[in-house]
């Protein structure tokens, strides 16, 4: 005999109108691009769609870096795994840098508010999460009225400007809206804040005396996210790409971090499998990635620590003494002098005086220029391009000669409040 299996009658409510429940899109990914709408046009469509499928990667790349970090969480650090750290920071550091880098002419960009134009002899940028004191702090240092500053979060929105002359320099500040933790891997504006701080020449970390270590370390970990390196130097290390000859490894020093199976893993990872390294000291992993990646900022940094007001004594002892920190209050303008002081320092900036022939030296409006370019030619450049063509030698007064006043080349280097009278060609 068969049997026959008869399906059960889907049951229905006994009263109202059945309604099934709508399937909410996940929360991780874009939901789909709608149809192109009626009167919509084919670029505006387009661009949606571009949108759409841009939000798509950077979602995939997202959780690409979340679950690196999540497995480099998990990994115990010993000779045993440092190969395979190694490994894990050079695919961070790709995917980072897929991340943060614009794909399109308006998919990265500056974005509104944030497109300052460079101006005066230096930038200093204002970096810090909401409400910290960063628009008080720039409002008492240059009389810019930033917005309303308010007890809350997300006050300042886009990048205000600033001026501050200081020693004959003319010194741009920026106060940058409030960082927020996951910056580095795109969330919010923290792309447009970081990639403008990495245009200054001093950052200036403002934190909150009530919890300067635990904003300190969060701040650090996004700004060392986006390549920029804080109060470090470059890596001391060579590397050259060659031809063939696969990977040579050297060293100077005893390394404790990198060994040849490591280097070549990191190597691999960027499809690098010729190149001479040089290790003039004990490098690690992210040395070497940084070298490799080539984008790296090395920037001087201020921890300043606001609303000193706040805090007891002790307390203010203790940050006094730690290194690269600067304790103040914005509202009650307390040690506002000491930070300049300090701003001007970190800038590490030359001042050369004009003294045109027969007359006095211009002690009012030097001229500035870097440390690290302060020839006479680096002199002369900042005040004409085409000075150099007419250059003949120069007289110089002042800390970097012997005489009063020497003969010198377009070569010699000058010294901070120097006195210098060009010579031209007739």
């Amino acid at each position: 005999m068969a049997f026959i299996r008869r399906s059960k009658p889907n049951p229905q409510p006994t009263s109202g109108t059945f309604t099934p429940r709508p399937r909410l899109p996940s929360a991780s990914a874009p939901t789909k691009p709608r149809e192109r709408e009626a009167g919509e046009s084919s670029r505006t469509f387009l661009a949606r769609a571009a949108s759409h499928l841009r939000a798509a990667a950077m979602a995939t790349v997202m959780q690409k870096i979340k679950d690196i970090e999540d497995e480099m969480a998990r990994t115990q650090k010993n000779k045993a795994t440092a190969h395979h750290l190694g490994l894990l920071k050079a695919k961070l550091a790709k995917l980072r840098r897929e991340l943060l880098t614009p794909t399109s002419k308006g998919g990265g960009g500056a974005g509104e508010g944030f497109d300052v134009t460079k101006s005066g002899d230096a930038r200093v940028g204002l970096v810090g999460f909401p409400s910290v004191g960063k628009s008080t702090l720039l409002n008492k240092l240059t009389g810019t009225f930033s917005e309303v500053v308010a007890a809350y979060e997300f006050t300042t929105l886009t990048c205000i400007p600033g001026v501050i002359m200081y020693k004959g320099a003319k010194i741009q500040l920026l106060d940058l809206p409030g960082i927020i933790e996951g910056a580095k891997d795109g969330k919010g504006r923290g792309r447009q804040v970081i990639s403008t701080a990495r245009t200054c020449n001093v950052i200036l970390i403002v934190l909150d005396a009530i919890k300067p270590i635990t904003h300190k370390r969060l701040i650090e970990k996004e700004l060392e996210g986006f390549g920029i390196r804080l109060n470090k130097t470059p890596p001391n290390l060579t590397f050259r790409k060659k031809e063939k000859g696969g990977i040579n490894f050297t060293s100077t020093v005893t390394n404790t971090h990198l060994d040849l199976e490591t280097v070549k893993a990191i190597c691999s990872e960027y499809r690098i499998h010729n190149a001479d390294i040089s290790l003039r000291y004990d490098a690690t992993a992210d040395d070497l990635i940084d070298v490799i990646e080539g984008s790296r900022i090395y920037t001087p940094c201020i921890y300043v620590v606001n609303k000193i007001d706040q805090i007891t004594l002790e307390e203010l002892e203790i940050l006094d003494k730690l290194p690269h920190y600067c304790p103040i209050s914005a509202h009650l303008e307390w040690n506002l002098d000491g930070l300049l002081e300090k701003v001007w320092e970190y800038l590490d900036l030359v001042r050369i005086y004009t003294k045109p022939k027969g007359l006095n030296p211009d002690y009012e409006d030097p001229v500035i220029v870097s440390s690290k370019k302060k020839t006479v030619e680096d002199f002369c450049n900042r005040i004409h391009k085409d000075m150099v063509k007419q250059f003949k030698y120069a007289l110089v007064w002042g800390s970097s000669v012997k005489h009063k006043p020497q003969r010198v080349g377009k070569e010699h280097e000058l010294e901070d409040e120097d006195v210098v009278q060009i010579i031209k060609k007739i």
